[in-house]
């Protein structure tokens, strides 16, 4: 026997929503995900009117989703939002190359304009020469960073007012378990903020879907037939995130609400004012928002063009002395090579 929409709309129910366990129809669905993503939005108060800004486009689900509710938000609610698409292509054949084909029907089919930026012309290399060097183990902390950095890169270059990221209430949760494992407070105290990075050096990130469950974001796109790029990276099955992916889809089998009860728990944190929390300000290299000198990205990429692919993974200390022992052995060489010239 057929289920009722609980919405009392007198159409039959297709779904059962993940995060409420409702039986909606599809129109009843639609209105219910779009309104609460709009009132995130406006009770967060995320964007203003004239702002310009970017949304990270991947071509995955959430980016397309995001992108194509916030082109419908933006138009029904006159936000007055100036949107624009920012891709990173990170150079991995075989993926990338064919996701970025699925951002460029997004532009065409929501009329959004455009940008790309490669980590070749970024930093001079791709994540296919990264793996080359540095293998698979630590693949994943070279893209990360690159990644975010690329990303400000992007949005100083398009002048815009912040970025927002389709980072979902599951993304949330994996990465509050990630720190509690790694004992990272710094990060544990920001990874639930809905806006990020908002001084006057820095541009801000917004997390528009950050109540948003993934597997409602999929039936979304399903049933709006939106176009979007499914295939994992190649490089990602050994991430440390996939092990506290695999261990939050254990927990919610268990109890449903798993997912909400772990962000709300993160956003309730709080630290000893004596717990030493890094401050942010910008690299003296690169001049980009960083809590360290040099940034992350800076030693990473130091490290690839010494041939030290290793250099800035792991404590600073043994970092240092790699980069002493090369600089010795260099020393050492160009004296030799002077004594040599001299007979």
């Amino acid at each position: 026997m057929p289920v009722k929409c609980k919405a009392d709309c007198g159409r039959n129910a297709v779904l059962k929503r993940p995060k409420t366990s409702d039986a909606l129809c599809k129109d009843c669905f639609f209105a219910a995900f779009e309104a609460e993503v709009h009132y995130t939005i406006i009770s967060n108060d995320l964007f203003k009117k004239g702002e310009k800004v970017a949304v990270a486009a991947s071509g995955g689900k959430d980016s397309t989703v995001l992108a194509y509710i916030l082109k419908l938000l933006n138009d029904r609610h006159d936000y007055g939002l100036d949107l624009v698409l920012l891709s990173i292509d990170e150079g991995i054949t075989g993926y990338r190359d064919d996701s970025l084909e699925t951002v460029k029907q997004n532009r065409d089919d929501y009329q959004i304009p455009l940008k790309i930026l490669s980590y070749d012309e970024l930093y001079g290399w791709t994540m296919d020469r990264i793996v080359e060097q540095i293998g698979r183990k630590n693949n994943c902390t070279f893209c990360g960073v690159f990644r975010r950095q690329a990303l400000d890169r992007g949005a100083k270059l398009l002048q815009v007012d912040s970025i927002a990221t389709g980072h979902n209430a599951d993304d949330i949760a994996e990465t509050v378990l990630m720190n509690i494992l790694r004992g990272d407070t710094a990060r544990l105290g920001r990874c639930t903020a809905i806006r990020t990075g908002s001084g006057e050096d820095t541009i801000a990130r917004v997390k528009p879907l950050k109540y948003t469950y993934e597997k409602e974001i999929v039936m979304y796109a399903h049933y709006k037939k939106l176009v979007y790029f499914s295939t994992e990276c190649v490089f990602a099955p050994n991430a440390y995130r996939g092990h506290a992916r695999a261990f939050l889809k254990d927990l919610e089998r268990v109890r449903p609400s798993v997912i909400m009860d772990i962000i709300h728990s993160g956003e309730q944190l709080k630290f000893k004012e004596t717990v030493k929390k890094p401050e942010r300000g910008t690299c003296g290299r690169c001049g980009f928002v960083s809590s360290q000198q040099p940034c992350k990205a800076c030693i990473l990429l130091e490290g690839l063009n010494r041939g030290l692919p290793k250099l800035g993974i792991g404590k600073k200390s043994k970092g240092d002395r790699m980069r002493a022992k090369q600089d010795q052995e260099l020393a050492l060489r160009e004296r030799a090579n002077l004594v040599k010239n001299d007979f």
